[in-house]
């Protein structure tokens, strides 16, 4: 009998939105892994934090810069990836937006901000690094979703249906290159406790209502998320694909 294996050793790892939140701790978690990591986003000064924090703990990183909503930008930065480090063999589409409105105050600016990133840059980003793994033969893609991509949430219209399409999106290019030797999937939290929704989720009162819904008794945290990710990116999750994996304390059994 074969055992699983979880190591990343040797893989080249794109985090796209690794400057904080959810991203950070995906980037840190590959690197646990043994995966290099390129930890891409805006904030340059974040993820240059990010990136000394995982070699301080005897990891491999490198900072990108990259704007998701610039199409030419993803595909000029993954050429570069995968030339300059051999192959791109993980990518994780972490970069998003998040915002409530209720649905008749949603603007058309409101609507395009979010589905320029949630859906359009993801989508890139996919076809980007699926031209790389296709012609290697081999790649792990790994979406975040939310668990609002399978039940609606009261004034998160757009977030909800950006979430949505990304899980259908998954099946498709799930479909379309699996077997190519690329697995798309995608992991889907609940609320997670993090540094940017650390002033909610402190508000008892609010951690309350959301805990109601949460039959684990408790908010996800980043490390709960990462373990998804590495699990599917690593040789272990090699016959998953076109999934979308929920963690979310079992929110979405309800």
């Amino acid at each position: 009998m074969e055992y699983p294996i979880f190591a990343l050793t040797n893989k080249v790892a794109i985090v796209t939105g690794a400057s904080k939140g959810i991203g950070v701790g995906v980037a840190k978690s590959l690197a646990h892994a043994g995966a290099t990591v390129i930890c891409a986003a805006r904030d340059s000064k974040a993820l240059n934090s990010v990136v000394a924090d995982i070699q301080e703990e005897g990891g491999t990183a490198h900072a990108k810069h990259l704007d998701v909503t610039n199409v030419a930008q993803i595909k000029g930065l993954f050429t570069e990836i995968s030339q300059e480090f051999g192959a791109i063999d993980i990518l994780v589409n972490n970069a998003g937006l998040g915002f409530n409105h209720a649905a008749v105050d949603v603007t058309e600016q409101d609507w395009d901000d979010m589905m320029n990133v949630n859906q359009k840059g993801l989508f890139f980003c996919c076809q980007a690094a699926g031209e790389v793994m296709l012609k290697q033969g081999s790649g792990r893609i790994i979406n975040m979703s939310s668990q609002a991509s399978v039940v609606g949430i009261k004034d998160h219209a757009v977030y909800c249906t950006s979430k949505g399409g990304v899980n259908q999106l998954t099946r498709v290019l799930a479909l379309e290159w699996s077997n190519q030797g690329v697995t798309v999937n995608a992991v889907a939290p609940t609320f997670t406790y993090t540094p940017g929704t650390a002033e909610r989720l402190d508000n008892p009162e609010y951690l309350e209502k959301v805990l109601e819904r949460i039959p684990a008794g408790k908010v996800a945290t980043m490390t709960d998320v990462a373990a998804a990710v590495v699990y599917l990116a690593s040789p272990a999750g090699a016959m998953v694909t076109g999934s979308v994996l929920m963690v979310d304390g079992g929110w979405t059994a309800q």
